[in-house]
């Protein structure tokens, strides 16, 4: 059961360092958006490559241009921010859940064996 809960606390762990990096490329693609940057830079290109594809879906669904304002990036970063708080810390006190309930166990048997 131990096994169990460090695989959930490392894939808690492992989930939320990618939902920062991909927090950190939302907003340097924000960034980027407002100023007038070479669409050809490895830089802007890597940038675009790698949140359009989270982007897209949330534009065509949404409609969320208005003007020359964009706030599709401050949807995906609240989704990002739910995936946070939600899903990984349910991951990590889960973990620490059976944790804690695998040292009740052993700490009862080990005292019933005493006895």
């Amino acid at each position: 059961m131990i096994a169990f809960a460090n695989l959930l606390y490392a894939i808690g762990v492992i989930l939320d360092m990618l939902l920062g990096m991909l927090m950190f490329l939302v907003i340097a693609r924000a960034i980027i958006s407002w100023v007038s940057a070479d669409p050809y830079n490895p830089i802007v290109r890597f940038l675009t490559a790698s949140t359009d594809g989270l982007l897209l879906p949330i534009r065509k669904r949404f409609k969320l241009v208005y003007g020359s304002m964009d706030f599709s990036p401050i949807v995906l970063l609240a989704i990002i921010y739910f995936m946070k708080f939600f899903v990984v810390q349910t991951l990590l006190d889960y973990s620490a859940d059976i944790k804690r309930n695998a040292s009740l166990n052993s700490a009862t048997i080990v005292s019933s064996e005493r006895m």
